[in-house]
């Protein structure tokens, strides 16, 4: 297995571990049941659909919703939509983009630090993928949809009640991100 591939699931299981262990009562979350949140962010893209990727960027934007007490957390659902696109690789002038839709649920987790939420979820969806190099002279373009399934561990600080930062990492469709964070309720 891939180094890159133990990340995600390794930082997943922690993430889930230290949650389960924590005090209830200690919690000041951000999150909460009712809550809508919005987060944008890039970084570094997934690959997809066994493509070679050389420096690939992805860019990702998700909308959950508070929907669950779960323990001393709360369960969000949601949609998210992003792309990952590179260029370079083992073909001259191979270039790759995948965007991708899909559904996504997650647990998350205030600690006893005012403003700070870290969460753990999974998200499945479509991908729209194309991948095009020169082989021989001549163009080979690939289009195709691709089922897409994806695990991620996050944390967000507010630095107002309705906006702060983020930093999400895992096999999702990018595999580290940061960007901002907005509570719409």
């Amino acid at each position: 297995m891939k180094k890159q591939n133990l990340i995600s699931p390794v930082l997943f299981g922690i993430a889930l571990s230290i949650a389960a262990t924590s005090n209830a009562q200690s919690q000041v979350s951000p999150v909460e049941k009712g809550s809508i949140i919005f987060n944008a962010g890039v970084g570094i893209g997934n690959e997809y659909n066994s493509n070679y990727y050389n420096k690939a960027l992805g860019t990702k934007a998700a909308v959950e919703v508070g929907l669950w007490q779960a323990g001393p957390g709360i369960i969000t659902l949601g949609a998210q939509a992003g792309g990952t696109f590179s260029n370079g690789g083992a073909f001259d002038n191979y270039k790759a983009h995948t965007f991708i839709v899909a559904g996504r649920s997650a647990w998350h987790h205030g600690w006893n630090i005012k403003g700070l939420d870290t969460y753990a979820g999974l998200s499945a969806g479509a991908g729209f993928n194309q991948y095009s190099y020169n082989k021989n002279e001549e163009r080979i373009k690939q289009n195709e949809v691709i089922p897409v399934f994806g695990g991620f561990v996050g944390a967000s600080y507010f630095i107002t009640p309705a906006f702060g930062i983020n930093i999400e990492a895992g096999r999702d469709i990018t595999q580290v991100q940061g960007g901002i964070i907005f509570k719409l309720k």
